[in-house]
């Protein structure tokens, strides 16, 4: 999952940068809000930390020209203000989520999962689909109750398509939800990793749809 982080604190960025990509989200950073308000237009995100104190415009108005955009991808807030008020400010503005500093990192990342659960229409923490079992949490995929040893990419590949199980993924968009953006592809790296997950899971659990992309479900 690609997630776009939204702090100008570099310190405070850096540690949550590490969280995230530990807990096997593709991460992409922003340290101001107008290059963060353009990210978020043009770019594809599968969830957004954006703190509110930014600096060239205030993290709300990033949010509010993100949703009128039509950008509805799942927004957890980060800020030190506690007044009630502000926190409804923010979920008015768009928020989906809404977090006070100071927090912990391994907080951070379990709200993002449940947003990005929330956002593909489930609850549980763990994916399911015809005997095969993945918790993105855990990074433990199961086929039939026996554990799959999956590399942190073959992970991250196959929590996007068990999210849009039924639905065609393309090539481009894997790449764009699995890789950050100033991390080099090449065009054959995807037909790869899909290749060694068919040999891991079973190759009828991940279809080609020729000229299309892949399937699950």
């Amino acid at each position: 999952m690609r997630v776009l982080l939204v702090e100008d604190d570099s310190e405070l960025a850096r540690r949550l940068e590490l969280a995230l990509t530990e807990a096997g989200f593709a991460v992409d950073r922003a340290g101001d809000g107008e290059e963060a308000a353009e990210l978020g237009e043009t770019a594809t995100f599968d969830a957004v930390v954006l703190d509110l104190g930014l600096p060239r415009l205030p993290g709300l108005d990033v949010l509010r020209r993100w949703r009128r955009a039509g950008r509805n991808m799942p927004v957890l807030v980060l800020t030190a203000r506690d007044a009630w008020t502000d926190r409804v400010e923010g979920l008015n503005a768009g928020a989906d989520d809404y977090l006070g500093k100071p927090f912990q990192s391994a907080e951070v990342v379990a709200r993002l999962r449940a947003l990005v659960r929330r956002s593909g229409g489930g609850a549980s923490p763990v994916l399911s689909l015809n005997g095969l079992d993945l918790d993105p949490a855990a990074g433990v995929a199961q086929v039939d109750g026996h554990t799959v040893e999956l590399t942190a990419r073959e992970l991250r590949i196959l929590e996007y398509l068990m999210h849009r199980r039924g639905r065609i993924v393309s090539q481009g968009e894997l790449m764009d939800h699995v890789y950050p953006m100033e991390e080099v592809r090449e065009s054959n790296t995807m037909e790869v990793y899909v290749a060694r997950l068919r040999r891991k899971l079973g190759r009828e659990r991940i279809r080609t749809i020729r000229g299309l992309g892949y399937r699950m479900g």
